[in-house]
């Protein structure tokens, strides 16, 4: 189980931060850019952008992408809406490392596969 920002307590914090740093470049190099209007925190642009890179089914899909069997769905489980960053981000994530990832978030299940989510952004 994952929270926002916590791994330390985890055995493979550091296989996982690095993963997360792994996929930081990938989605760099893929246009991606972090949207900081999805962090309610009072902080600088730079913390909120930050912090954007450690939302809880970031986590578990690093984990996901070092566990799980290339061919087999990534699955993330999450008690609480998606965020509008993470759903972008995961799109980009499905889409450059060729992997189909799904998330339930508290309303609907979204399938992610080569850039594209199951919901057409409508959630």
């Amino acid at each position: 189980m994952f929270t926002w920002g916590e791994t330390t307590g985890h055995p493979e914090h550091v296989m996982i931060m690095r993963m997360l740093e792994r996929l930081g470049v990938l989605l760099r190099e893929a246009g991606y850019c972090p949207d900081s209007s999805f962090v309610l925190h009072d902080v600088d642009e730079e913390e909120k952008v930050q912090s954007l890179g450690y939302h809880s089914e970031k986590l578990a899909i690093a984990y996901g992408l070092l566990k799980v069997p290339q061919g087999i769905p990534i699955r993330v489980m999450k008690n609480l809406r998606i965020c509008g960053d993470c759903h972008s981000a995961i799109k980009l994530i499905a889409k450059v490392t060729g992997r189909e990832i799904i998330v339930r978030d508290a309303n609907r299940f979204h399938h992610f596969k080569d850039g594209l989510c199951s919901c057409r952004d409508y959630w």
